[in-house]
């Protein structure tokens, strides 16, 4: 591997640690080098799902899955595998080969964090109240009410500093963000924006806050996940100077890709 590869997959490693910690799962073990996160309060495939970190660990690929399929279904969940770039080529060929399905292709961005990016922000001071954070996100979203708890354990559990920002118009939450400042690293979640307030300005709004927030904390690179298929986001996201990283997928065997 020529030097080239190896500081792209240090540095995809480099987010892929932050990601994990910035929204962590309640179990993690480790089977080699495949981190394998579940979550029983809350259903979502990045909290539930096989990580392979080295390109060269695809050793015992049965007999590894088929322990990981057993842990999945013990805690109710679709056996669910999230490929990037770290994943070994085998993996993905052994799951084509037994027809396993290929879903929520996503691109990792990132963008320097400096001075004039955030000095024309609007200072927002996020919410120190959990409970109305979360109330807002899920008006935001449209989150079913079944999945507060769940949603509500998860944030809570991030060890790192998290900002919890929402922009609010006439007493209702219009737009709404995380943003977890990981050392040098702030990562941007739950990013929303209701649907009859799109393509006003307000996600935009929110999120140039947040970094401002962010870079008085000392960040210096901003980072995010999105679906490939979120054209709006992405161009946001690209009009804010955000820049591709690297992309990932999940894979679930075809009779459980609607579980």
């Amino acid at each position: 591997m020529d030097k080239e590869a190896v500081e792209r997959l240090a540095v995809i490693r480099r987010f892929e640690a932050a990601g994990f910690r910035a929204w962590p799962a309640t179990s993690v073990q480790y089977d080699g080098t495949w981190a394998i996160r579940l979550t029983a309060s809350h259903p979502a495939k990045r909290l539930n799902s096989v990580n392979p970190l080295d390109p060269s660990d695809d050793r015992r690929l049965e007999e590894r899955i088929e322990k990981a399929a057993r842990r999945f279904h013990a805690y109710g969940r679709p056996l669910t595998f999230r490929l990037s770039p770290l994943a070994a080529p085998g993996i993905s060929d052994h799951l084509s080969r037994q027809g396993w399905s290929t879903f929520g292709h996503s691109t990792v961005m990132r963008r320097d964090l400096a001075q004039a990016i955030v000095e024309n922000a609007v200072h927002h001071i996020p919410l120190k109240d959990l409970s109305r954070f979360v109330s807002a996100a899920f008006r935001v979203h449209g989150y079913d009410a079944d999945l507060r708890p769940g949603f509500t354990e998860v944030v809570s559990s991030i060890k790192a500093e998290a900002g919890l920002f929402v922009l609010e118009r006439e007493g209702e939450p219009v737009s709404t963000a995380i943003c977890v400042c990981d050392g040098a690293l702030a990562g941007l979640f739950e990013v929303a924006t209701t649907e009859r307030h799109r393509g006003k300005g307000y996600g935009r709004r929110l999120l140039l806050s947040a970094l401002r927030w962010a870079h008085s904390r000392g960040a210096g690179v901003a980072w995010l996940q999105v679906e490939e298929n979120n054209e709006p986001a992405l161009a946001l996201y690209r009009s804010l100077g955000f820049e591709d990283i690297y992309r990932y997928h999940y894979r679930r065997p075809a009779a459980e890709i609607k579980a």
